[in-house]
């Protein structure tokens, strides 16, 4: 077995080269224990390893955070560059996102080993996550108007991380709603989690054409960014699951406030927009299927990046789940039952890739620092 970091000319490099990119793992692994337990007929024996995997992201969580705020501490001169470049400043979005897998799972497993005192603890967590998703979301592209140098020809899909930490947000504050003692505080969080479905899910899908033109005029991106390919999964599945999870809840809080018919106007607009854009989120993971397939046939090195194959088709696969138990349609549970499988099994080959890779030090590599101011 190799040394730890053996690969680093020292190991206090792990820390001067730790990048917010590591948070995609996070969100990949959150995702995941949140979906296992929504398989049909299989769900509640996947509880326990739902909840597994949660308290482990929890911890993971945890680790990097320690590891970027020790960068800051130790090398903020270097750390602060992040901002002028192009890349790497999208990754900050991954962090708000990988949070709110962590919140989400404090509802859906938190609850039942802790008790009701966890969604005290979710909510104020949750405003947190609120408050550095809409600043990921305006800030990052300040920056990109302002500061980065881009090209047409050089755009992916990671345009939208910082973006979409928004609607992260928004389908979050829809799981912890119905779980608030006050009928104020609800329809406060309901009222905010729309809004920041609107703040983030208008601007995605801007991104998305954009995309759409650039591959038709330049083609694939290089192999390196094989994984951005499913990034434009992540927008449409979690726009899917805010409208259905927001529209679940809004007849029952609106309705303490004096606004039924809306309440019930906003059920059937969640159920039909999650449908229609499930359809949109259909066309986009056949892409990144038949994409995926060509870039694998030549071969494609591993990086940070592969955790893109994860947190898309995940949001993906839940609202799948949550459309199949709103419409009661049968066919929903089998399409996301197959998303899961795939999730599992990508988390898997990219969860064992990155600490083989990480405990060699091969993934601490901060591009910021890599060449001269």
């Amino acid at each position: 077995m190799t040394k730890p970091l053996q690969n680093l000319a020292h190991p206090r490099e792990m820390i001067r080269q730790f990048t917010p990119n590591w948070f995609a793992a996070t969100m990949g692994t959150g995702i995941l224990a949140l979906a296992l337990p929504q398989i049909p007929v299989a769900g509640s024996y996947l509880h326990g390893v739902g909840t597994a995997l949660w308290l482990f992201n929890i911890a993971l969580f945890a680790l990097f955070a320690g590891l970027y705020a020790a960068r800051w501490m130790m090398f903020g001169h270097e750390a602060r560059r992040i901002f002028g470049h192009g890349t790497v400043s999208m990754f900050f979005g991954t962090i708000p996102m990988g949070l709110a897998t962590i919140i989400n799972g404090g509802i859906a497993f938190g609850i039942s080993l802790f008790g009701e005192g966890i969604v005290g603890i979710a909510h104020a967590l949750w405003w947190l996550d609120v408050a550095m998703s809409i600043a990921c979301g305006v800030l990052i592209p300040y920056l990109m108007f302002t500061r980065h140098e881009h090209r047409l020809e050089g755009m992916t899909a990671i345009w939208l991380l910082p973006v979409v930490a928004a609607e992260v947000a928004g389908a979050s504050g829809g799981q912890i709603a119905p779980h608030l003692a006050d009928a104020g505080t609800q329809f406060t969080v309901l009222l905010t989690s729309y809004v920041l479905w609107a703040y983030s899910v208008p601007v995605a899908f801007g991104i998305l054409t954009i995309l759409t033109l650039r591959m038709a005029l330049h083609k694939l991106p290089h192999e390196s960014m094989a994984a951005s390919c499913w990034l434009a999964l992540g927008p449409i599945g979690t726009g899917a699951l805010g409208m259905l999870v927001l529209g679940g809840d809004a007849p029952a809080i609106m309705a303490l406030h004096g606004l039924r018919e809306i309440g019930i106007a906003a059920h059937g607009m969640g159920v039909l927009a999650g449908l229609l854009l499930w359809g949109f989120g259909l066309w986009w993971w056949l892409m990144a299927c038949l994409i995926t397939a060509r870039y694998w046939r030549s071969g494609i090195p591993f990086n940070l990046g592969w955790w893109g194959y994860t947190f898309p088709l995940g949001v993906y696969t839940v609202a799948t789940f949550r459309l199949g138990a709103m419409l009661d349609c049968g066919f929903f549970g089998v399409a996301g039952t197959v998303f899961c499988v795939m999730l599992a099994i990508m988390w898997l080959v990219v969860a064992a890739k990155t600490l083989a890779s990480g405990w060699a030090g091969n993934l601490f590599v901060s591009p910021c620092i890599a060449t001269p101011e």
